[in-house]
Parts: structure tokens; sequence; C-alpha cells
């Protein structure tokens, strides 16, 4: 098994030793953009066209609300690429 396929199933499962980093790079891989979510707080949003924005601490390990928040995206990209 890869680290990404590592990676994706810690985040299927809701780890409590999610990293902020982690969650950043699965969701830029599929596609979403990282933006400041206010005035240089402690927060950033995630960002794409037509799904929802994700908003998620810079703090580790990351909560597990926002860890299924990202395995909610994967999720749906997966469905996405199943009916092309």
């Amino acid at each position: 098994m890869s680290q990404w396929e590592k990676l994706i199933e810690r985040i299927r499962s809701l780890s409590k030793e999610t990293r902020f980093n982690e969650l950043k790079k699965v969701l830029e891989r599929c596609g979403y953009e990282m933006r400041p979510a206010g005035h240089g707080g402690s927060h950033v949003t995630f960002r794409k066209k037509g799904r929802n924005p994700i908003t998620v601490p810079k703090k580790d390990p990351v909560k597990t609300v926002y860890v299924e928040m990202v395995r909610d995206a994967i999720l749906e990209e997966e469905k996405e690429h199943e009916n092309d």
C-alpha cells in the first residue's frame, strides 16, 4: 500500500492523529485552493468551484469533525469520477 493510500485510509477511518498538512495535501490534490479564512486567524478555507468551502484550523492534530469534512469531500470526488 502506497503512502497516499495509507493517508486516504487514515482519513476515511477518521484517525485522531491526522495532521493539518495531511488534510492540506489531500484537498489540494482534489483541486481545492487554500486561502486564509479571515483577518490573520488560525483557520484556513479550502475552496473549489461547485463545492462547499471547507474551513480547517491550523492546529495539530486536527479534530475529528474537520477530518470528517475532508473525508466527505473525498467521497464526493470519488463518486463524481465513477460517473465519468
